[in-house]
């Protein structure tokens, strides 16, 4: 199906990148790899700001900062496949909101909770098979369907209650998704968080499903050829965005003790920039979960610090800008310049009199072609094989 922003060029040259990368060392892989950049920036923020703005340091500061981005953390795990796959839901803060009311409206008309919050996640996986659907079956591009389902659902659930909210819930409930672990400062929302990260981590790094997750990002037409089922892979995909949206949808209703309409307003924004600071490609085949994570704990970290510095929403939502506008525009000028120089120094390829890539030997030179079947591609071919 039609992805994101997928070039044919710029796939080509994402090929080549990813087949370097894995010709490279393992120490030079993690050492100079994006993650550890971002971790690295993570460090240094954290460093500074508690040496420059006052209460940063205390345990307290850390404990609200991981409640704050919880919910971006939840929905910055499914958003990290979906991108790497080369396309993009837009729509997740609306699902997160449609969730929200969902849950409020059924437990206020008088459905136990459990009920209410197990047909909130059926709202959110079906709000990610409809997405699914428009972009695999149907063949829409996923940037055009999300927008026009971002409005949809935010509009369903503006429409569901209007300017009210629902504020009466179980003290149980609220009081979990605001506690912590025990004697500890971190909240309570970080166990389920855990469980899915390492959920998410294995799927995407160590199974046949997460090679043809990179492998449609890299080429989605090589994947096909290759056997990988793309449309399959990318509604399963759009339905995990969907369903852990509705989850967080829930924690935010009961963080905040409030079911509204307009609950995550803006929160795609600072997802997409989370997965982008965090290393992921837009235009696919290239990201980690790693990187994500500390992808999202930075820019909460930074918001955090300009809050305590008495800047007001409209600040941090400039610098979360910013941050995406570099994640985007920093990765290409960075790949431009490392491809200039590589053409620079790259010795000239010897040709034959009919212009081939050949030496005289009729062989072709190791290293002056790359096709489809490098990479992870070429790797799970030869696996299979």
């Amino acid at each position: 199906m039609t992805s994101l922003i997928h070039p044919s060029d710029t796939s080509t040259q994402q090929r080549a990148r990813t087949y370097r990368d894995h010709q490279r060392p393992l120490w030079q892989r993690v050492l100079f790899s994006r993650d550890v950049a971002v971790w690295a920036a993570l460090v240094v923020v954290y460093l500074y700001a508690s040496a420059t703005v006052p209460f940063f340091d205390r345990p307290i500061t850390i404990t609200y900062l991981l409640l704050d981005v919880a919910p971006i953390l939840l929905i910055a795990l499914p958003m990290t496949l979906v991108i790497i796959t080369g396309e993009i839901d837009l729509s997740v803060a609306s699902t997160v909101a449609l969730a929200s009311v969902s849950f409020g409206v059924l437990y206020d008309k008088g459905a136990p909770i459990v009920l209410a919050a197990v047909a909130a996640l059926l709202v959110g996986v079906v709000c990610g098979a409809f997405n699914g659907f428009l972009v695999t079956v149907v063949g829409l591009p996923s940037l055009a369907v999300t927008i026009g389902t971002l409005a949809l659902y935010r509009g369903i659930a503006v429409g569901l209650l209007g300017t009210t909210a629902i504020t009466d819930f179980p003290d149980g409930w609220t009081d979990w998704a605001r506690g912590r672990i025990g004697e500890s400062d971190i909240p309570s929302i970080m166990i389920p968080f855990a469980v899915l990260a390492i959920a998410f981590i294995i799927l995407l790094h160590f199974t046949a499903f997460g090679r043809g997750v990179y492998a449609i990002g890299l080429s989605e037409g090589a994947a096909r050829f290759s056997g990988i089922r793309v449309e399959r892979t990318k509604l399963i995909l759009f339905v995990l965005a969907g369903a852990v949206s509705a989850l967080a949808g829930i924690y935010y209703t009961l963080r905040y003790g409030s079911a509204r309409g307009d609950n995550a307003n803006g929160m795609e924004l600072q997802v997409i920039a989370a997965v982008l600071l965090g290393g992921v490609s837009i235009f696919g085949g290239r990201g980690a979960l790693p990187g994500v994570i500390a992808g999202v704990l930075l820019i909460g970290a930074i918001g955090s610090a300009l809050r305590l510095a008495d800047q007001t929403a409209d600040v941090i939502n400039i610098v979360t800008g910013l941050l995406l506008v570099v994640s985007v525009v920093g990765s290409s000028v960075l790949g431009w310049i490392s491809s200039k120089r590589r053409r620079r120094g790259a010795p000239e390829p010897q040709h034959d009199s009919t212009g081939s890539g050949t030496t005289g030997s009729g062989q072709t030179e190791p290293g002056n072609t790359l096709t489809d079947t490098d990479g992870p591609v070429g790797e799970r071919e030869r696996d299979d094989r």
